[in-house]
């Protein structure tokens, strides 16, 4: 792990292509802005554990590859002067829920 101290105003790169600015600090929180290009996925770590709490929960892996496959597909169509594919392609329905003839009849 890289310990530095920054003030506002400085950044850090990451690689080539990623570059983390600090914006605002305060005593109890730091406001960064993060460049990198569309094919990097920034996300907070809270949702990537929240993302895998519910693929265990939901117990489908297939749910959590539809979905990455239907991100790829958004991010290839953005890139390309084709219009995009339909995004239902990727779409998990849900089963339906058994009816109870008893209580429509």
């Amino acid at each position: 792990m890289l310990i530095i101290r920054r003030r506002r105003g400085e950044s850090i790169t990451v690689g080539d292509e990623v570059e983390i600015e600090i914006l605002e600090t305060s005593p109890t929180q730091v406001k960064l802005g993060i460049r990198a290009p569309k094919s990097i996925s920034v996300l907070r770590k809270e949702t990537l554990v929240t993302r895998e709490q519910n693929r265990v929960a939901s117990g489908s892996p297939a749910v959590d590859d539809k979905l990455n496959t239907l991100a790829e597909q958004y991010r290839a169509s953005e890139s390309a002067s084709d219009p995009p594919e339909p995004l239902t392609s990727a779409v998990v329905s849900p089963e339906p829920l058994p009816v109870d003839p008893k209580r429509h009849s």
